[in-house]
């Protein structure tokens, strides 16, 4: 069972009582026997589980890192071609001539 906090509206006189979330016990002041108000909290909020982060939700680290370590090494090196590509150019059309043998 859940505890409540009251407090008493003549001498304010905080206290607590325990009883069920549905039941409206009548109570009074222990102090001065005088009406009572149900204090209310604000709750507590914690986060629980991934996802309340920043970190948690992008990934991006991983990403960025990746590119980071890529970009220098692209630098640094230059592309590489191969040397049959380097040494083909394409031969100029001609038309075939046919040989007749008479």
């Amino acid at each position: 069972m859940p505890i409540y906090e009251y407090a008493c509206t003549q001498c304010d006189h905080h206290f607590d009582v325990r009883h069920g979330a549905d039941e409206k016990p009548e109570l009074n002041c222990p102090q001065c026997q005088g009406d009572v108000r149900k204090v209310f909290h604000a709750a507590g909020i914690i986060f629980k589980g991934s996802g309340w982060y920043i970190t948690d939700s992008a990934k991006k680290s991983s990403v960025i890192g990746d590119s980071a370590k890529t970009e220098p090494e692209a630098e640094a090196a230059p592309k590489e071609t191969t040397p049959a590509a380097k040494e083909t150019t394409p031969e100029p059309k001609t038309p075939a001539v046919a040989e007749s043998k008479n």
